[in-house]
């Protein structure tokens, strides 16, 4: 996986780009695919606004700001491949704070899968099969940091 990795590294051209130029389109893409494969998970974003809707969902500012942390998130973790390690404490702490407010760990995967879609549609030729294998690796990196914080804090009922 760390050769993977440091592929990957060579190609972060790729993510910069992307996240300042496509912002709104990361949204639709990461956010629209994440409810096709889960709609339940619109009941995480309620806040303090009508969330009833996709379409309203996608349009609150809370949840245009979750996504702009999430997005910051993977941009962390690539701005870091040589040492994912440094990112421990905050992947451990991001993962209680998920499992605090009810987020189960195979919500983790679901985001993952949301990522892997985003970047196929935006990338589209240019995401090859090896690109497509970094961005999982790195992931479960980030996943599994995640999800030892969130075990911490009990077990996942939906398990």
């Amino acid at each position: 996986m760390h050769d993977t990795l440091i592929d990957f590294g060579v190609r972060v051209n790729v993510w910069q780009p992307l996240l300042r130029a496509c912002t709104f389109r990361i949204v639709w893409y990461l956010s629209g695919r994440l409810f096709e494969l889960d709609p339940t998970l619109l009941t995480l974003f309620h806040y303090t606004t009508s969330c009833g809707s996709t379409q309203d969902c996608l349009a609150s500012p809370e949840f245009l700001d979750h996504v702009t942390k999430v997005m910051l998130v993977i941009d962390a973790a690539v701005s870091n491949l040589d040492d994912l390690l440094s990112l421990e404490d905050f992947l451990l702490n991001l993962g209680r704070k998920h499992q605090a407010v009810g987020v189960h760990t195979q919500s983790f995967a679901l985001v993952g899968e949301s990522l892997l879609y985003m970047l196929q549609c935006s990338l589209g030729p240019a995401y090859t099969a090896p690109l497509r294998q970094a961005w999982l690796n790195m992931y479960s990196v980030v996943v599994a940091a995640m999800s030892r914080g969130w075990a911490e804090n009990g077990e996942d009922k939906a398990d």
